[in-house]
C-alpha cells in the first residue's frame, strides 16, 4: 500500500487533478439519488437509451425516464446523436459527461444525502457484479493525531488524484469508493456507585 501511495502522489505532482467547485443545490440534489448515481456509472462507458437503462436497472421506463431528465437538466448527462432503433423506431442515447468528478458536494447542499445515495448505489453494483467482484476491501478503525490524520488524507488524496479518470481504452472497468468519516466519541464511563450519594440524603 505504501508502494503504491507513494506512487500516485508522485504522479499525482506531475499531473495535478481538475480544480472542483462546490455543487448547486440543485446539482446535489441530482446526484442524492442511488439511482441517478448508477445511471451516471451505466453511461459511462457506453451510451445506452432509456429503454436500455430500465431493461438494466429493472425498473419501469417512466421511473428512469425522470431520473434521466433531471441529470440532463443539470448537466450530468449529455444526449448522444439519434440512432435508428428495432422497426425503424428512434432511439436517444445518453452518456455521462463526468461533471460530477468536478463538483464538491458540502454538508450543507445535500452531503449526507449524496453520501448515503453513493453507498446504496455501491452495494447494489457489487450485488449486479457477482460473488468475485470484490478486489481488496478493509473496514478499520483507527485514533489517529492531527499529523497522521494529515498524511493519511494526503495519501487519499493522492490515489483520488492519480487513478480518478483514469480510461484505458483496453483496461478492465474497475470502480473504487474511499470514505475516510469520523467515529462517535465514547460515552464517558459512570462514576463508580461507591462515589454516589446515599438516596435517602
Amino acid at each position: 500500500m505504501a508502494g503504491i501511495n507513494k506512487t500516485v502522489a508522485e504522479s499525482a505532482t506531475t499531473s495535478p487533478p481538475a480544480e472542483r467547485r462546490a455543487a448547486t443545490l440543485e446539482e446535489a440534489r441530482a446526484l442524492s439519488h442511488p439511482v441517478r448515481l448508477r445511471i451516471l456509472r451505466l453511461c459511462l462507458d457506453e451510451a445506452l437509451t432509456n429503454k436500455e437503462l430500465a431493461s438494466r436497472l429493472k425498473l419501469h421506463p417512466g421511473t428512469i425516464l425522470h431520473h434521466v431528465r433531471a441529470l440532463v437538466s443539470t448537466g450530468f448527462l449529455s444526449e448522444e446523436p439519434w440512432r435508428r432503433g428495432p422497426r425503424g423506431t428512434t432511439e436517444k442515447p445518453y452518456r455521462t459527461t463526468l461533471k460530477s468528478w468536478r463538483l464538491e458536494v458540502a454538508d450543507a447542499r445535500g452531503g449526507p444525502a449524496v453520501l448515503h445515495a453513493m453507498l446504496d448505489a455501491v452495494g447494489a453494483e457489487l450485488d449486479e457484479a457477482g460473488p468475485d467482484a470484490v478486489v481488496e476491501s478493509a473496514r478499520m478503525a483507527m485514533r489517529l493525531a492531527p499529523d497522521q490524520l494529515d498524511k493519511l488524507r494526503a495519501q487519499l488524496q493522492g490515489i483520488i488524484a492519480g487513478y480518478g479518470l483514469v480510461d484505458e481504452a483496453d483496461g478492465d472497468p474497475m470502480a473504487m469508493l474511499i470514505v475516510l468519516h469520523r467515529r462517535t466519541q465514547p460515552h464517558p464511563s459512570p462514576a463508580p456507585a461507591a462515589d454516589l450519594p446515599p438516596a435517602w440524603s
